[in-house]
């Protein structure tokens, strides 16, 4: 007797698990279904050029800001420092550094209240929601019959059973989002404001605009906790009777007012323009060669898909 045979393993011990992929047959596979993949990357790559032609050209315009208090030397920045200390005794307060104010005007610029007065004050409303294209040869914009009628001056824009067809400042809010663009400089602290709009007229205007009016809002705000502040130190010295303490709010009240005085006569009070906008003259979107070629890879791999999960039904059923 050979001792070797006793060693002998049964055939089924070298057949290859049921559930290793043979590259082989998907190649086969895929091959078979060519058909189906060619003919699902057409549809969709016609479909994306379709839909690529039926978007509206887009335009950007953009200005450049520089924070109005980044270099103040003995304006309200240089007045809150000194006096820093003396208005913290007093219980108000002068007004934070540059940084602060920055990011405060900032924060105005997006937020809803802010942008919903903006709106309302401009009448944006309707060329916001019902825009529809650009007329160049007349640099009009078209607003879309189906949302606004112009004629009658009547929105018939489709909504929720209970819902105005006028939109709403939370619907206005958003929308004015999407075409708002706000971007810091980590290196040099410059910030850039953009508007993208169907018409490039209209961007450039919104620009200016949200500048001008970005810079009165905190212009006003300011001046309002001035004043504030002023009455404040004012009631302040009626309800001391102790000289060196009358003396300090004399002093706050003396600077308050060069604040005030400051502020009133300071057209761009929280941002300089450094790079005013500008009409542009090349669309800023859509990227209709990407939309083409994203379309046409979901398109090859939908069929390819489709191709694998044919063969992996074919091979349960024959097993």
């Amino acid at each position: 007797m050979n001792m070797n045979d006793n060693y002998h393993l049964p055939p089924q011990a070298y057949a290859q698990p049921e559930d290793e992929i043979d590259l082989k047959e998907l190649f086969i596979a895929l091959w078979k279904g060519k058909w189906i993949i060619i003919l699902m990357t057409l549809i969709f790559a016609a479909g994306g050029v379709f839909y690529a032609l039926q978007q509206p050209n887009t335009y950007k315009a953009e200005a450049v800001l520089a924070s109005s208090n980044d270099n103040q030397s003995g304006g309200l920045a240089a007045m809150a420092s000194q006096f820093g200390g003396l208005a913290s005794l007093a219980g108000i307060n002068l007004g934070g550094g540059s940084t602060d104010s920055k990011a405060m005007a900032l924060a105005t610029l997006q937020s809803r209240k802010f942008l919903n007065a903006f709106i309302n004050k401009y009448d944006l409303l309707i060329p916001l929601m019902a825009g529809k294209n650009w007329n160049a040869a007349s640099d009009t914009l078209q607003l879309d019959p189906e949302i606004y009628d112009a004629q009658n001056q009547k929105w018939l824009r489709e909504v929720e059973p209970g819902k105005s067809p006028i939109p709403t400042d939370w619907e206005a809010y958003k929308e004015f989002k999407t075409l708002l663009a706000v971007s810091e400089s980590k290196d040099n602290g410059l910030v850039t404001v953009s508007i993208t709009h169907l018409s490039p007229t209209i961007a450039k205007q919104w620009v200016d605009w949200l500048i001008k009016e970005l810079n009165a809002w905190t212009k006003r705000e300011s001046l309002d906790e001035t004043r504030r502040n002023i009455q404040y130190l004012e009631a302040q010295i009626e309800q001391t009777s102790i000289s060196d303490m009358q003396a300090v709010f004399y002093q706050l009240i003396e600077e308050q007012t060069k604040n005030l005085m400051l502020a009133q006569v300071q057209e761009e009070f929280a941002f300089k323009v450094i790079d005013p906008a500008v009409v542009p003259e090349e669309k800023a979107g859509p990227k209709r060669a990407l939309i083409c070629v994203i379309a046409t890879l979901l398109g090859g791999m939908l069929g390819m898909g489709i191709v694998l999960i044919r063969f992996a039904f074919s091979s349960k059923k024959e097993d």
